[in-house]
């Protein structure tokens, strides 16, 4: 099969519904000629029927990113579906949650607090390095940010996790260079997924787009975002490692 992708083998966790960006993503990399797994959290059964739902399917593994012993068998659970001595050449992070706490800046606990900084940030390098034996040179592994570089209405603690993930995105495109891997975030508008529902006043943060995109955004089509991190897994962007990449309709770049 021909594709950016082609011949590649891709794990994408955080797929829930056909609204996220991670399902778009799989179904991109799908459509460019990849091989994809996914993990899944909680409701497996929901999310292999959702899997059903890509145009080809695709086997899921049970991961959580706070469980060490489910850290410590993913290799071996991914060998399963790839076969021995085959590589994985990608990663696709989606995962993120903070507790109702978390989105209240002045009255958020340290437990609030700590929990959305290990399931957003943490987990990216506990991914990264669970999967590690099976990467050579040449893989990458992309994970999704919300723009951390300014303070935005309703988003709070999970803000600071964000910019947490986005310095550890540096620091593990710095240690995972050497040994051939890109480490890059793709930083993403807002969309009306299943993560969107447990923030507080979305819509409020939501509306920004509604005035500032000057591409224009849709809240509901999170395809461009899924392209982006396609674009990102593949060999496109040998050299490139430790970036952000906005698709966010150019909101990020606009003055007040």
């Amino acid at each position: 099969m021909s594709g950016i992708l082609a011949g590649k083998r891709i794990l994408v966790t955080g797929v829930l519904t056909e609204a996220s960006i991670a399902f778009q993503a799989a179904k991109v990399a799908q459509n460019e000629g990849a091989e994809v797994i996914l993990t899944g959290f909680g409701r497996l059964s929901l999310v292999e029927r959702i899997a059903k739902r890509l145009p080809k399917p695709a086997p899921v593994i049970e991961l959580d990113v706070t469980n060490q012993e489910h850290l410590d068998g993913l290799a071996d659970k991914v060998r399963e579906h790839l076969g021995d001595g085959v590589p994985l050449d990608g990663i696709v992070h989606s995962i993120a949650f903070g507790p109702q706490g978390a989105f209240n800046f002045l009255e958020g606990t340290w437990e609030d607090v700590s929990t959305a900084v290990q399931v957003s940030a943490y987990s990216y390098k506990s991914l990264a390095m669970a999967l590690l034996p099976l990467m050579p040179a040449g893989s990458s592994i992309v994970g999704l940010t919300f723009d951390a570089q300014i303070a935005w209405p309703k988003y709070d603690w999970m803000g600071v996790a964000k910019a947490a993930l986005e310095s550890t995105n540096r620091y593990l495109a710095r240690d995972l260079g050497p040994k051939g891997i890109r480490c890059n975030l793709v930083s993403a508008g807002p969309l009306k997924s299943m993560a969107a529902k447990s923030i507080p006043g979305f819509e409020e943060l939501a509306d920004v787009w509604n005035h500032r995109a000057p591409i224009g955004w849709d809240l509901t089509d999170p395809e461009p975002a899924g392209r982006g991190v396609v674009g990102m897994l593949s060999d496109f962007f040998p050299r490139t490692t430790g970036e952000i990449v906005h698709v966010d309709g150019g909101v990020h770049m606009m003055g007040a």
